[in-house]
């Protein structure tokens, strides 16, 4: 028997259903797996009064803290954080508010290792509750905890310092494998892990009747991801003036969304706002084209659950993008330039691949391989 304690600040919970929807996920899919058995910790960071009053901590504050979540047991002890003052030191002050935690979990739950889920802070703190508790750790990397957090001059040290601690690592592409090795960590000891997609929710539909459901004719384009301006969703609106007749839809929120909103006054463009991931393969599947004009990523989940919607992609050459958009009818890799997103775009929209052929590119992602392969490192990680 595998016993594996999850740790992941990236994790759903009643406040932000979304929030670490794929950490979910790939948790779930561990835990199906024969002679396997999960818990999760999933830190809340809370500052001091008065700015716990603050709506947002308030909501966060009501969280249990101890759920049954798709029959697992999740944990949610609480960290405190100090908004505004850097953050060097979150992972250390998470690590000492978890580690009673941990060694009270141990007594009913022997766990073997700890799987950390984000390299910041999961990772650092990962490292620290390790060695306190004389267990193995893996780190994952999905993206900005490495291209962000892993180049500050306050975070990324102890990342480094995390990942070549660890027994192994996980990366969600081979690019960002190239990229945590440049920082210092140990290749040999950093295992390619891609996500998976469920096939059943991300699926193709009558593309026609889907654009009618969303109250939209002619040429649908999507875009799906947080408001930030690294993801670059401004460029997908300027490319947009050169698709003609064309909609754009913008799934997410964020704090770019104002500026977003300004740029996008007069043009056929909606936000949804964020969307409960089970709505999200309905609108990727009425989509045309979708469009992730990103500055960075990991492997975008997006990519391939538009892929399995039979949904072409157009996007820029970043991260593991080359890993999914590998042939012609998965979609287009173009710089981060509004003119060449429009150009591939309308050379999609004028020979438009095969939904099914489309699909093909997703078939190769299934959370039954992803829980599998994550099974069987962790299990090396212990033997």
């Amino acid at each position: 028997m595998l016993r594996v304690l999850t740790l992941a600040t990236l994790f759903p919970n009643g406040v932000k259903p979304t929030l670490g929807v794929f950490v979910g996920r790939q948790t779930r899919a561990l835990a199906a797996q024969d002679g396997v058995e999960v818990q999760i910790v999933a830190p809340v960071g809370l500052p001091l009064w008065p700015l716990s009053r603050h709506s947002h901590y308030a909501l966060l504050r009501s969280l249990p803290a101890r759920e049954t979540w798709h029959g697992l047991a999740v944990h949610r002890p609480r960290y405190r954080v100090w908004p505004g003052m850097g953050a060097g030191g979150t992972a250390r002050r998470m690590a000492d508010a978890l580690l009673p935690v941990l060694r009270e979990i141990r007594q009913s739950f022997a766990y073997d290792v700890i799987d950390a889920e984000f390299f910041w802070p999961d990772g650092p703190a990962a490292a620290w509750l390790a060695a306190a508790l004389d267990v193995p750790f893996s780190i994952k990397a999905r993206g900005s905890d490495i291209h962000v957090w892993g180049i500050r001059s306050d975070t990324g040290p102890q990342i480094v310092a995390a990942g070549r601690a660890a027994g192994g690592m996980l990366a969600v592409s081979g690019a960002i494998r190239a990229d945590m090795a440049a920082l210092g960590m140990p290749a040999e000891r950093i295992r390619v892990h891609h996500t998976g997609v469920d096939l059943d929710a991300f699926r193709p539909v009558d593309r026609a009747a889907a654009k009618a459901a969303l109250g939209v004719s002619g040429p649908l384009l999507v875009t799906a991801g947080g408001l930030l301006v690294r993801k670059g969703q401004d460029f997908a609106i300027e490319a947009l003036k050169a698709i003609p007749g064309a909609t754009l839809i913008l799934v997410g929120e964020g704090p770019d969304r104002a500026r977003l909103e300004a740029l996008a006054k007069h043009l056929p463009v909606r936000f949804l706002g964020v969307r409960p991931h089970a709505e999200l393969g309905g609108v990727l599947a009425a989509a045309d084209v979708m469009v992730l004009p990103t500055v960075s990523e990991g492997l975008a989940n997006v990519w391939v659950e538009a892929l399995a919607c039979g949904t072409p992609v157009v996007t820029t050459d970043v991260g593991g993008a080359r890993e999914v958009i590998d042939r012609p009818e998965y979609g287009r890799l173009v710089p981060r330039d509004p003119a060449a997103i429009a150009g591939a775009v309308r050379e999609i929209l004028a020979d438009p691949p095969a939904q099914a052929a489309v699909r093909e590119g997703a078939l190769r992602f299934s959370w039954e391989r992803n829980g599998a392969e994550l099974a069987a490192h962790l299990a090396g990680l212990v033997r």
